[in-house]
């Protein structure tokens, strides 16, 4: 498992062996913390304070930078999706220095994994960033993703089946409800398609309906043929009752059309339900259509335009791996469970 590590970019713990009680206290409750998440699609950053009972967001950072992109037909990441990389990484790192965060975790996950020049690219970000990503492994990301959101578990549930459906991966993992809201992981594994990855295995465009739909069905094909052999070595420990928990771009997407949003609303999104049957719906109606109609859908727009579609392959394979009536909707993931983690260390209870 990584280390948690100080910012690199002048930022860190700081001494107080002289500071008074009363000084040192109100000194802890002004820390910052933050996570920052380099993933294969997106740049994430949070920046939060410890507060009752949980955290409050002081700032807060994302944007669509497809680091991945390519790098299944080369293997590596592309200038181009480097230089977007580094751009808002350097966004990030002026946050991290103006909130004066006291620890922050910087994590990168599936496209620096996979990725011949991951290595030099992360040297690269921290010679003109400041900025010190830790390459976490898949069973790291599993494990963040479920301390993120594990508070949208339902009280009395048993058990629960927590997915991420990033960029160039997708995490399961099945866990089971421990006294005084813990979680333990029974089982997890890591699929190597994310919206970016199986969106590269067909054309983006296609001139008829049918043509969409039958290139659509090919991608939920290759997720199922990934998944079967994980639903089949769980199957004898499944409960009746399990919940659905999803967190993914595409899953609070899907949420706000089922939900009717004229523009993503976090507040109504994060935690709510949606019925499979909705879900399975918008995801054929998204597929049927041009990347250009898909682009005028509220909520989608032109960045996730081409994307959406593999996101909703991979959501559907998994409700047909596991059927059910509805899933909860998480607006939450590996940034959370870093925060958690690094407040949780220095004694906060969150």
């Amino acid at each position: 498992m990584a280390t948690t590590m100080p910012l690199d970019a002048g930022q860190g713990r700081r001494d107080s062996s002289s500071a008074p009680p009363w000084a040192e206290s109100a000194r802890r409750q002004r820390r910052a913390y933050a996570a920052l998440d380099l993933g294969t699609n997106n740049c994430r950053l949070l920046i939060a304070r410890p507060a009752r009972q949980g955290f409050y967001v002081v700032d807060a950072f994302s944007r669509i930078v497809r680091l991945g992109e390519g790098l299944i037909q080369s293997g590596k990441l592309s200038e181009a999706a480097q230089d977007r990389a580094v751009e808002a990484l350097k966004i990030c790192a002026d946050k991290l220095r103006r909130r004066d965060v006291h620890i922050a975790r910087n994590v990168a996950t599936e496209a620096c994994r996979r990725a011949t020049n991951g290595a030099a690219f992360i040297e690269r970000v921290y010679a003109e960033t400041g900025i010190a990503l830790d390459v976490i492994t898949s069973a790291e990301e599993a494990r963040l993703a479920v301390l993120g959101c594990q508070t949208l578990i339902e009280p009395g549930t048993e058990q629960a089946l927590v997915f991420d459906i990033g960029g160039g991966s997708t995490e399961l993992i099945l866990v089971d409800l421990c006294p005084r809201g813990l979680v333990d992981i029974k089982a997890w594994t890591s699929v190597p398609w994310g919206v970016v990855s199986l969106a590269e295995t067909e054309p983006l465009h296609f001139d008829s309906t049918e043509a969409r739909l039958e290139a659509y069905a090919r991608k939920k094909q290759r997720v199922m043929d990934h998944l079967s052999g994980f639903a089949a070595s769980i199957a004898s420990q499944l409960r009746p009752g399990l919940q659905m928990l999803g967190t993914s771009g595409t899953i609070t997407t899907l949420a706000s059309l089922h939900l009717g949003l004229p523009s993503y609303d976090r507040r109504q999104v994060d935690g709510c339900w949606v019925p499979h049957g909705s879900m399975r719906d918008i995801s054929s109606m998204l597929a049927s259509k041009s990347p250009a109609d898909r682009a005028r859908v509220p909520c989608i727009g032109t960045e996730r335009a081409d994307l959406v579609v593999a996101g909703c392959a991979i959501l559907e394979a998994i409700l047909d791996a596991w059927p059910g009536e509805k899933l909860r909707v998480a607006d939450r993931g590996i940034r959370e469970g870093i925060l958690r983690t690094l407040m949780g260390r220095d004694g906060y209870h969150v």
